[in-house]
């Protein structure tokens, strides 16, 4: 059957969007419960994100407290929203004694326990001497008897969380290495230890700086939190419009406009937002049924869609969370990883818009007529404004100052902007809050004569936006709905501290990542004298090829475990591996990190489980495999960047092995021809039809390409040749035929 019949065409609605969204996205979909009950939660909500975003700009809390207040938020949220198990059954509103407003007793009280647990650290910081509790000093690795319970509690609530906004994969992970940490000496081989004491495990897993309290936690509460709430404030107030409404002005008119309008939406509404889904959702709303009426077959057009959007999480300056938390552990500032990731993220989208070309050249489609595309002048008179936030956050980022400061003059702004008007004298109380707030910070030394000019400004351009202005309850919901977002996200975030603590303790990380280099090293050898031609000519070194073999081990650990795992719990756990196996093989740092986060990334449009291709196949109205074996194809250029970034660090601009301009110039436009050929092959068309026979050796060549040496890329040209010859041919017969 089809993709493209007529009954599919439909405008689907909000109602029928957001419907997709809590289907595919991680964590949206939840319980009805009573009108009361709502309004309490709402409360909940607000306050949740109100306590985050006052914190981020004025001071943050010792680190025990914030989280515990982070950790409590998320308990309370997620047991009165999520039921114990996924069934339609328990998402309906029901009325019984045992349940209060449709929560369940047993949910109300795990969720005190759970709150109970996350606060009890911070009360117990100085010691309780009536209850002959300690000094939280005195008691590391020394846990009292309350220590324990709580400790237990917290552990297994964080678990049960995880499970129920995540499914089941993730827990069952953590479960295995918590297994692996307390039975140490069943473990066979290398990976046996010595074992860890019950009530030692217990107080790593739960006192601050490891485990659950540790890092992974704190860069969620601290830094991935606000930029969540600044990417759907700001699009609530129009950023998200305007970026779709630019990327119709730039691409709509050329050949396969609707198609190239998704691609170059997708890359901009990324800037805002880390989550696949919900950039899935939001541009391809617009996107895939312009590309259905075009002429895109419906799997093709979800898996532009889904393709383009993955890239949400690796496109600078608002990346998924995983980015905050690799600046974390790599110690560098996240400017460092933003300036890092640009070149990989342009390779990306360079691989699908050459995709989306060529198809649309294949099937001779046309692009958006003059009438169809918006107004530039109409657009910007319009929605100008609107680009005022997200101008504010990138100054204070690149200026040097933390992330949650600059998220927070991002949010101030996009709520002036929203909110403020000039011509309504009392609604510039915010725009004035905010000019307060910048004179205070300069007057205590916190912002320099020009950062206080710029912010102040921005606050006063932003009152002249034209837009009608937003309401309170409206805002209000825009907060919320961050609240919701980030509730997958905290629970990975705890739970996977648990990962990050067993692997501190037990040494795991290295032990495996011995294993893999020693498996690769084998393979190597093997392998050496296949390219040796018997000893007389060297191909490839013993170590390249190690090197290599490796590579393709960690990128598959990545792609199979990144099957229901959220991107940002995939990297913490396979960069505990990858970096010390990377490491020992000569790789910078940071390339490690990268190779890893960006095959998490491509786990989210791999099928059998690709969350992001199945929201855009509901959106097209297509079969869900075949729109993720499309997303899969479109995405080749994010399949091949790492390997280069591996083996040429200088395409990451702040490797430790230094940049030249010149070496970057030629390994880049060598990267650029090797996605080129890949996505030749993926169509099968370049500037005539290609067989079968054709396209596997321009993907060959492609491979060869991605190669960052002089001699890889005439041996491509090489092998290139032949197809490049064949298709001018065909194209001079068809010009002559015509």
């Amino acid at each position: 059957m089809s993709d493209n019949t007529q009954s599919d065409q439909h405008e689907l609605t909000a109602e029928e969007l957001a419907a997709i969204e809590e289907k595919y996205d991680e964590g949206a979909a939840t319980r009805a419960v009573s009108p009361s009950v709502g309004l309490v939660l709402r409360a909940i909500a607000l306050l949740f994100a109100t306590y985050h975003y006052l914190t981020a700009g004025f001071a943050l809390p010792a680190d025990h407290w914030h989280m515990g207040w982070h950790l409590s938020g998320l308990f309370i949220l997620t047991y009165a929203l999520f039921p114990i198990v996924k069934s339609r059954s328990l998402f309906a509103m029901k009325v019984s004694s045992l349940r209060v407003g449709n929560i369940p007793l047993y949910d109300l009280v795990f969720m005190a326990l759970g709150v109970a647990s996350a606060l009890y650290v911070g009360f117990a910081w100085r010691g309780i001497p009536m209850l002959g509790i300690e000094e939280q000093t005195f008691r590391m690795g020394n846990p009292n008897h309350y220590d324990v319970v709580f400790g237990v509690i917290i552990i297994l609530l964080v678990l049960d969380i995880a499970r129920r906004t995540l499914g089941w994969v993730l827990p069952s992970i953590i479960c295995v290495f918590i297994s692996y940490a307390l039975l140490g000496p069943y473990f066979p081989g290398l990976l046996q230890h010595p074992g860890v004491n019950f009530k030692t495990f217990v107080s790593s897993m739960y006192f601050p700086q490891e485990g659950i309290f540790g890092v992974t936690l704190w860069v969620v509460s601290t830094i991935v939190f606000h930029f969540v709430l600044f990417g759907v404030i700001a699009q609530r107030t129009g950023l998200g419009q305007l970026f779709i409404d630019n990327a119709t002005i730039l691409a709509g008119r050329y050949t396969g406009g609707p198609a190239k309008v998704s691609v170059v939406s997708s890359a901009f509404f990324g800037t805002i937002s880390g989550s696949s889904v919900a950039n899935t959702v939001s541009t391809g709303a617009l996107t895939i049924p312009n590309m259905k009426r075009l002429g895109y077959p419906g799997h093709f057009a979800g898996g532009v869609e889904a393709a383009s959007s993955a890239g949400g999480q690796i496109t600078p300056p608002i990346m998924g969370a995983a980015a905050f938390i690799m600046a974390e552990f790599l110690e560098v500032p996240y400017t460092t990883i933003v300036v890092a990731a640009i070149f990989p993220a342009l390779l990306h989208y360079v691989g699908v818009f050459t995709v989306v070309h060529l198809m649309a050249r294949k099937l001779d489609l046309k692009g958006l007529t003059k009438e169809q595309l918006p107004k530039l002048a109409a657009v910007w008179r319009d929605g100008w404004a609107n680009i005022v936030p997200l101008i504010g956050l990138l100054v204070v980022l690149f200026s040097g100052y933390t992330p949650f400061m600059s998220a927070f003059c991002g949010i101030s702004l996009a709520i002036v902007a929203g909110m403020s008007r000039l011509k309504e004298p009392r609604t510039l109380i915010y725009s004035a809050a905010f000019i307060t707030f910048v004179l205070w910070k300069f007057t205590g030394g916190g912002f320099d004569l020009t950062m206080t000019a710029i912010l102040c400004a921005g606050a006063a351009i932003a009152t002249l936006n034209p837009q009608e202005r937003i309401r309170i309850p409206e805002m209000s919901a825009a907060m919320e709905l961050g609240v919701k977002y980030a509730l997958a996200v905290g629970a990975a975030s705890a739970a996977v501290g648990i990962v990050v603590g067993v692997i501190n303790t037990t040494g795991i990380g290295f032990r495996i990542g011995f294993m893999v280099t020693q498996g690769a090293g084998n393979m190597a050898t093997d392998l050496y004298g296949l390219f040796s031609l018997g000893g007389a000519f060297e191909l490839f070194a013993v170590e390249d090829l190690q090197l290599f073999i490796s590579l393709v081990f960690i990128a598959i650990a990545c792609i199979l475990m990144g099957a229901g795992i959220p991107t940002t719990a995939l990297y913490i756990m396979l960069v505990s591996v990858a970096q010390p196996a990377l490491a020992q093989l000569g790789v910078p740092p940071i390339a490690s990190h990268m190779f890893v986060l960006y095959y998490g990334v491509v786990s989210e449009i791999t099928p059998p489980v690709c969350t992001s291709a199945y929201a855009a196949a509901a959106i097209a109205n297509s079969n869900p495999f075949r729109t993720g074996i499309s997303a899969f194809s479109l995405g080749l250029g994010k399949v091949v960047a790492p390997m280069a970034f591996v083996y040429a660090p200088v395409l990451l601009f702040v490797s430790s092995t230094g940049f030249d301009l010149w070496e970057f110039t030629y390994t880049a436009a060598s990267c650029i021809a090797g996605v080129v050929a890949l996505s030749t092959a993926v169509v099968g068309y370049w500037l005539a039809p290609m067989g079968t026979v054709w396209r596997i050796v321009i993907a060959f060549a492609g491979l060869i390409f991605v190669a960052p040496s002089l001699t890889a890329d005439l041996i491509a040209l090489i092998i290139a040749s032949p197809v490049i010859a064949s298709q001018l041919l065909a194209r001079r017969k068809a010009a002559a035929s015509a």
